[in-house]
């Protein structure tokens, strides 16, 4: 566990994005026990053996959570942007977080790192 992580997610304004921050960092945790994590470029990043798996960064209206090294998985369509060596989803205020989907694709990913 990070301070600095912790401090950011505690400092979301928005209660929402802070408890979907919350969750997505448990997802990490759970699809990668091994995972470091350190702020970087004022956002939660989530490495596994010294290279980025995910992000978690807030806007005004969303929360993105990115997965890296997605070149060769399969990803639902209309789901995720981005080039093809990372993804991002973005989520909004209600919209429902398929916590097993994104662990999934998460550890599938970062197989490989």
């Amino acid at each position: 566990m990070n301070q600095e992580v912790v401090d950011f997610i505690a400092n979301v304004k928005e209660p929402w994005q802070s408890e979907l921050c919350r969750e997505l960092r448990d997802l990490v945790h759970r699809a990668l026990p091994d995972a470091t994590e350190r702020l970087q470029y004022k956002k939660p990043h989530f490495l596994r053996n010294g290279k980025y798996a995910a992000v978690i960064s807030t806007s005004k209206d969303a929360v993105s959570f990115t997965i890296f090294n997605t070149a060769e998985l399969s990803l639902p369509e209309g789901l995720f942007d981005g080039p093809p060596e990372r993804k991002t989803i973005k989520l909004k205020q209600g919209q429902a977080l398929d916590a097993e989907l994104l662990e999934s694709l998460l550890a599938e990913a970062a197989a490989g790192l």
